[in-house]
C-alpha cells in the first residue's frame, strides 16, 4: 500500500507540506485535533464514551492487572471479553454519576474531611509537623490534591445511588430459609445407568455413511490457517545490551556505593536497663537513674559479673534471662542515643549511664565484626548490570524509535533493523490468527497476530508495524509462507467419523433401552435393577451427572417412592428411583446466623442490579459495539 510513498519519499512530504499547510489556515488546528479521535463506542444520556478514551481506561485497569499478579496470561488481558467489561464499568460509572447528579448528591466537607484524616494511605503524605506534602503526592499518584478529593466525592456520591436500594434490602426469616434449603436439600436415590458403551457393539457404520456424514459437515473438517513468521522483539533486556558504560563511570558508581555492596560493621552488647519511661513522675525517674548508678558501680568494680548483675536486676524482659546480651546490630536498629553510646565504645568497654526514651541503660560492647567491602574486580559484573538496568529506560525509548522507523524503511526484511539494534531475528511456525494456550510473548498478543495476518501483510508479505506486546515490548513480524485453511481430506477423517457416528448412534440405543425400562418399571416395579441408595444434593452430587441431581429434587416429595428418567445426551440415559427426602441437620445458630446475612447479601446484590438497569433505560445508556461471543476468562475477574 506505502510502495511508492516509500519510493518517493521525499517528492511526497513536499507536496503533503504544500497541501496541508494552507489548510491549516483556512479551517484551523482544531479541526485536525480531533480527527480519527470521535469513534463513538457508547452513549449515556447523549454523552458519548469514545474509542480512545475505552482505549486507555483499558490500559490502566490492565497495568494495574500486571502490578498486581506479574504473572497474568497476556492473552487474558486482551481478549474482547475483558475488554468489553472494561467498557461496561465505564458505562456503570457514567451512569451512576447520571444519577447522583439528577438528585443532587453531594457529600459534606466534614464526612470527606473524616474520610481523609483516617486514610492510612494518604499519612505517608504528612509531613513531621502535618502538613500534606502536595508535590509528593502528585509525583507518586499522577493526580493533584483537588483531583484526587474530585474522584473521592464522585465515588462516594454514586455509591449513596445504590446504598439507597441495597441498604434497605431486606430478607424475611421464610424466604432466607426456603433459599437455602433449596441449596442443601438432600434426596436418597438409586441409579440405573444405561451408557453408550454398552449399545456401540451393536452399531454398524458403512463406508457410505462416513462418506454423507462428511459431505454434510465439512465446517468441520477443516485445517485452519497457518503462517510460518519471522519476527524481532524489542524490550528492556534487549535495550540494556546496547548501553555503553565506561570504565571510569563504573568505578565511580563503586565508590559511591561501596557499602551496598558488602556488608556493614555489627557490634554485640549487652546492656542492664532500669526503665523510666517520660511519662514517670520526676522525681521516680531521679529514683531509677539512682539505681542505674548504682549498678554501674557494682559491674565496673566487677566487670565479669555483668551478666549476673543484668539477670538479676534488668527490667528489659527480652534480654535480661541472657545476661543481658543484645546479639550482634547494625547502625539504625536501636534508639540513637544508644546507638551512639555503643558505637562510641571499644571492645570489652562498658559505657556510663545511658539515658533513653526507655530508661536507663548500661551498655558493654562484648563484640564487633568489621564492616567488609569486597574488591572492585569482585563486583564489576553487579555494578555493570546495575548501571545498564537504569539506563535501560532511557536506552529503550530510544530504540524503540528506532525500532519502528527501521522496520517501516526496510519492509522486506528484518534483517536491517535487527542489526541496527542488535536483535535476533526468531521465527515460530505453525501460527494462527489466535493466540494458541499457554503462548507468551507476542505469540499472546492478539494485536500483533491480528497485524500478520492483515491482507496487506499476507499478500505482500512486508514487515507489520512495531506493535506494543507487552509493557517496555515491542515486535514486529512477517509472514514467510501462508498456509490458507482448507478441507481435510476425508481419508485423515475417516476413523474420527466413524467413532463419532458410532458413539451418537449407541446413545440413541441408550435412550431408547432407559425409555423402555423405566416404562416397564412404573407399570411394575418387581425386577428393576439399580445401584446402592445414595444422598445427593446440589453440595454432595456422589459423582453423579448434575441432571439427575435437578431430576432428583423436582421430583416431587409427596409422591415418593419415584421414578424419573433422565435424558443425559451423549452419556447415554438414566433411570432414578427418588425413595425419600432427607433433612438437613439443623446449623449451629451462629452458622445459621451467617448463612441468612449471605442471603440478605445476594438480595441486596439482586435488588442492585435491577435499579441499575432501571437506571440504564431511565439515562438512555446504550453500548454500541457488539458483546463477545468468547467468556470473561475466570482469571480475569476482578
Amino acid at each position: 500500500m506505502f510502495d511508492t510513498f516509500r519510493k518517493y519519499n521525499k517528492v511526497v512530504m513536499i507536496f503533503l507540506f504544500l497541501l496541508i499547510i494552507p489548510s491549516f489556515v483556512f479551517f484551523g488546528v482544531e479541526r485536525y485535533q480531533g480527527f480519527g479521535r470521535d469513534e463513538k463506542v457508547a452513549r449515556i444520556e447523549g454523552h458519548d464514551i469514545t474509542k480512545p478514551e475505552w482505549d486507555q481506561q483499558h490500559r490502566v485497569e490492565t497495568d494495574r492487572i500486571r502490578q498486581q499478579s506479574p504473572n497474568v496470561d497476556p492473552t487474558l488481558l486482551e481478549s474482547d471479553a475483558l475488554r468489553y467489561a472494561t467498557l461496561e464499568r465505564m458505562v456503570r460509572d457514567r451512569v451512576l454519576a447520571a444519577a447522583a447528579a439528577k438528585v443532587n448528591m453531594t457529600v459534606s466537607e466534614e464526612r470527606l474531611s473524616r474520610i481523609f484524616a483516617q486514610d492510612p494511605g494518604l499519612a505517608a503524605f504528612r509531613t513531621p509537623d502535618g502538613k500534606f506534602d502536595r508535590e509528593a503526592f502528585q509525583r507518586v499518584t499522577g493526580r493533584t490534591p483537588e483531583q484526587y478529593e474530585a474522584s473521592v466525592r464522585s465515588d462516594m456520591a454514586t455509591q449513596q445511588v445504590l446504598l439507597g436500594v441495597s441498604g434497605t434490602a431486606f430478607t424475611p426469616p421464610a424466604l432466607a430459609a426456603t433459599t437455602i434449603n433449596a441449596f442443601y436439600d438432600s434426596r436418597e436415590i438409586q441409579v440405573a445407568r444405561f451408557g453408550p458403551d454398552s449399545f456401540a457393539s451393536k452399531v454398524t457404520v458403512s463406508d457410505a455413511d462416513i462418506e454423507a456424514y462428511y459431505k454434510g459437515h465439512t465446517a468441520q473438517f477443516q485445517a485452519p490457517e497457518q503462517a510460518s513468521i519471522e519476527y524481532l522483539v524489542l524490550d528492556l533486556d534487549a535495550a540494556k545490551k546496547n548501553v555503553v558504560v565506561n570504565e571510569a563511570d563504573l568505578k565511580t558508581y563503586y565508590e559511591q556505593n561501596a557499602a551496598r555492596f558488602g556488608t556493614k560493621e555489627e557490634r554485640r552488647a549487652s546492656h542492664i536497663l532500669i526503665t523510666a519511661p517520660s511519662s514517670m513522675p520526676a522525681a521516680d525517674r531521679e529514683k531509677a537513674k539512682a539505681k542505674a548508678e548504682q549498678l554501674l558501680a557494682e559491674v565496673k568494680k566487677s566487670p565479669a559479673s555483668f551478666a549476673d548483675v543484668a539477670r538479676k536486676n534488668s527490667q528489659d524482659p527480652g534480654s535480661a534471662e541472657k545476661g543481658g546480651d543484645l546479639d550482634f546490630v547494625t547502625k539504625g536498629a536501636m534508639v540513637k542515643p544508644f546507638e551512639d553510646a555503643m558505637f562510641a565504645l571499644k571492645k570489652g568497654e562498658t559505657s556510663g549511664v545511658v539515658e533513653t526514651e526507655f530508661g536507663y541503660h548500661i551498655i558493654r560492647l562484648t563484640d564487633i565484626k568489621p564492616a567488609v567491602v569486597p574488591p572492585f574486580e569482585q563486583v564489576r559484573a553487579t555494578i555493570e548490570n546495575d548501571m545498564r538496568s537504569q539506563q535501560a529506560t532511557q536506552e529503550f525509548a530510544k530504540a524503540a524509535e528506532a525500532f519502528t522507523d527501521a522496520v517501516y524503511q526496510s519492509p522486506d526484511s528484518l534483517k536491517p533493523a535487527a542489526e541496527k539494534l542488535k536483535l535476533t531475528i526468531q521465527t515460530a511456525n505453525n501460527v494462527a490468527r489466535v493466540p494458541a494456550p499457554g503462548s507468551t510473548g507476542p505469540m499472546a498478543s492478539r494485536n500483533f497476530l491480528s497485524a500478520l495476518f492483515a491482507t496487506d501483510s499476507l499478500e505482500r508479505k512486508q514487515n507489520t508495524e512495531a506493535i506494543e506486546v507487552g509493557p517496555s515490548q515491542l515486535a514486529s513480524g512477517r509472514v514467510t509462507k501462508y498456509t490458507p485453511g482448507h478441507p481435510v481430506p476425508l481419508a485423515d477423517v475417516k476413523d474420527k467419523i466413524r467413532a463419532q457416528l458410532i458413539a451418537e448412534r449407541a446413545s440413541v440405543l441408550a435412550k431408547t433401552e432407559g425409555e423402555a425400562k423405566l416404562a416397564a418399571w412404573t407399570a411394575k416395579a418387581d425386577g428393576a435393577t439399580f445401584g446402592a441408595p445414595l444422598t445427593v444434593s446440589r453440595r454432595e452430587a456422589q459423582s453423579q451427572p448434575l441432571p439427575v441431581i435437578d431430576a432428583a429434587l423436582r421430583a416431587d416429595p409427596s409422591k415418593l417412592p419415584a421414578l424419573v428418567g433422565v435424558d443425559l445426551g451423549s452419556q447415554g440415559y438414566a433411570v432414578v428411583r427418588v425413595t425419600k427426602v432427607v433433612p438437613r441437620t439443623p446449623p449451629a445458630p451462629e452458622l445459621a446466623k451467617q448463612e441468612q446475612a449471605q442471603v440478605g447479601q445476594s438480595v441486596a446484590a439482586a435488588e442492585d442490579a435491577a435499579y441499575y438497569n432501571l437506571l440504564k433505560d431511565r439515562f438512555k445508556a446504550e453500548i454500541l459495539v457488539p458483546k463477545p461471543t468468547e467468556p470473561l476468562p475466570p482469571a480475569a475477574g476482578r
